[in-house]
């Protein structure tokens, strides 16, 4: 159990205390979530009692979530002598919107039905849609809605950042990260469209492979990780050598959270993914467990993971053949020393990190495990 929270503005001592328990960040966060979107509430209200069914759908996305990306702004800050604050977990609780936005984006692109075990939100408001009767198209409402819910998490994110109360020398250094990961972010999500459209049957799998990774890097690795441990860094005012070494970190990290939850969408658990079992395969995701298959498997496992990719209707034994294949074939070995590799890169970056605290070394060190872990 965590030691009593002293009075402001510090928390726990958290030399040996988990980096996101043992200051209790989740439930910080949880507070501070929840007196934003009360704040938007009521700004929303003067335009009339219906929208606020937006601010309901963000509420209903920002009640899950590992806190990950908040963890890593927090103990970026922390680990150059950063003191805990409350104005700092409004900074680390920004990325937590700004997660929001990119999932909410990722459904309505990615035709996805569940998100953490529910509806997602364009289906949510596709259903009221069809309920009421109201004109027009049902799927066509839900879009845009949850288009728009996205929208208003990017802004309200800003908000909060710039908001947080963190020293205003502070947030100008941290500003550059910050509008660096929300322009990259859009361009890693039209990444991800285009080469999701382009054809790659005839392409040698290196460039399959650099087309994956490249995804994963601009879409997930670099706003998940590497741009919040950068922010709260260069906001406490961290060495420029000591951020070149924390970004090799944060991406090398990056990249294996991101196969780690390639393999997860395929083969985890739905009670703890919140989504159907092998959905990445309905949606036909390719990935760098995809693109091995197709180059290390036999001709007939090549079959099976292509006939099954993209398909909707793929039923529970569909699946299970396919994910057969992916593991005959080598390609969740393959990904699995990825990942390790990945891993071993982030905790050698970390340790060349001149000028961390051991804290800050510590709970960065535990975050690698717990990012990666085959339970996420």
């Amino acid at each position: 159990m965590p030691a009593p929270r002293p009075a402001s503005p510090g928390a726990p001592e958290t030399s040996t205390l988990h980096p996101l328990d043992g200051v209790e960040l989740r439930s910080r966060i949880a507070e501070i979530l929840d007196a934003h979107l009360r704040t938007q509430r009521e700004i929303l209200a003067v335009v009339g009692e219906p929208v606020l069914d937006l601010v309901d759908a963000v509420a209903d996305l920002l009640s899950g979530g590992k806190r990950l990306r908040a963890a890593f702004l927090y103990w970026g800050y922390r680990a150059f002598g950063g003191q805990d604050s409350t104005a700092l977990v409004r900074a680390a609780g920004a990325m937590e919107l700004f997660q929001a936005a990119a999932l909410l984006h990722d459904d309505v692109m990615d035709h996805s039905d569940l998100r953490r075990g529910r509806p997602t939100a364009h289906r949510a408001f596709a259903a009221r849609h069809a309920q009421a009767q109201w004109s027009g198209s049902s799927t066509e409402f839900g879009l845009a809605a949850a288009t728009l819910a996205g929208d208003m998490c990017l802004n309200w994110s800003d908000e909060l950042f710039a908001g947080s109360g963190l020293p205003a020398e502070q947030l100008h250094r941290a500003r550059p990260v910050f509008d660096t990961m929300r322009t990259q972010l859009m361009g890693g999500q039209y990444l991800d469209v285009l080469t999701s459209a382009q054809e790659w049957d005839d392409l040698p799998y290196s460039e399959r492979l650099d087309q994956c990774m490249r995804v994963i890097r601009y879409k997930s690795a670099k706003y998940s990780i590497e741009h919040p441990v950068l922010l709260g860094a260069s906001a406490i005012g961290a060495p420029p050598e000591a951020l070149g070494s924390l970004s090799d970190f944060g991406l090398a990290l990056g990249e294996a959270f991101q196969l780690r939850d390639d393999i997860l969408g395929v083969f985890g658990d739905p009670e703890s993914t919140g989504k159907p079992a092998g959905d990445d395969i309905r949606e036909g995701k390719r990935t760098v467990l995809v693109a091995t298959a197709l180059h290390h498997g036999t001709t007939a496992q090549a079959r099976v993971v292509t006939r099954g990719l993209g398909d909707a209707t793929l039923d529970a034994d569909g699946i299970a053949e396919v994910r057969e294949s992916l593991q005959a074939s080598g390609a969740v070995q393959h990904v699995e020393e990825m990942i390790e590799r990945g891993r071993g890169r982030a905790a050698r970056a970390l340790d060349e990190i001149e000028g961390i605290t051991p804290e800050g070394h510590r709970a960065l060190g535990a975050l690698i495990e717990i990012s990666t872990s085959r339970a996420l």
